[in-house]
């Protein structure tokens, strides 16, 4: 099957950023110059933003606004993005190819705007898409399959030779409801709903690497 375009999540499956999502509670604890509890990623995982810093200073009594906290964890989590954020193996060839088999490309995530391009500008991907999309910008999250229609209308490629690349359960099922072929990367973090996934997605990726669809 020949595909004229594909959507691209971009944490979990083009950058190797998951794990400091799912350690974020605790590397702002260590920063603060706080020992974590070991469950923090657990106690924090259901938790928004706001409620993670009324949490920080109930518990662990951290002094500040709740404004001020939030502007650090946020100066944390820029650091990353522009300077340590790695890419995930093979994305680079992977995506050299699809160029040169003429796909229009672009990213659709959940990451702030200027965070997504300041990370691909410097992993050097940046100029392989058309477009970043984010939830911000579409007033969506990726559990409405909405989402992703929105995202190909801006593409403007067919949805029957568009195919979406995402690596968590809850955005995969999204993009299966709104008809796309979907087509699902391993990602550590979602190790626990991996068959699930597999039963969803029309393929599998351990990486991209393993690609082996005729284009």
């Amino acid at each position: 099957m020949r595909f004229e375009g594909a959507i691209f999540d971009l944490d979990g499956t083009l950058l190797d950023s998951m794990h400091f999502w799912n350690d974020l509670g605790a590397e702002y604890l260590r920063y603060k110059g706080i020992i974590p509890q070991d469950n923090i990623n657990e106690v924090l995982r259901t938790l928004s933003l706001e409620q993670s810093i009324r949490y920080f200073k109930e518990v662990y009594l951290i002094k500040g606004s709740e404004e001020e906290i939030k502007k650090e964890i946020i100066g944390l989590i820029e650091n990353q993005y522009r300077f340590k954020v790695p890419l995930k193996p093979y994305v680079k060839p992977f995506l050299h190819k699809l160029c040169n088999n003429n796909v229009k490309m672009c990213i659709a995530t959940a990451t702030d705007y200027n965070l997504a391009l300041a990370a691909m500008e410097r992993l050097g991907i940046a100029e392989y898409f058309k477009f970043i999309f984010t939830c911000t910008e579409a007033g969506l999250g990726k559990d409405n399959p909405e989402f992703f229609l929105k995202t190909l209308e801006r593409l403007k490629t067919s949805i029957s030779e568009t195919i979406v690349f995402e690596d968590s359960l809850h955005a995969i099922k999204s993009a299966k409801a709104a008809g796309f072929f979907v087509s699902a990367v391993y990602d550590k973090s979602s190790e626990e709903d991996k068959e699930e996934i597999i039963s969803i997605a029309d393929i599998y990726l351990n990486s991209f690497e393993d690609w082996e669809m005729k284009l």
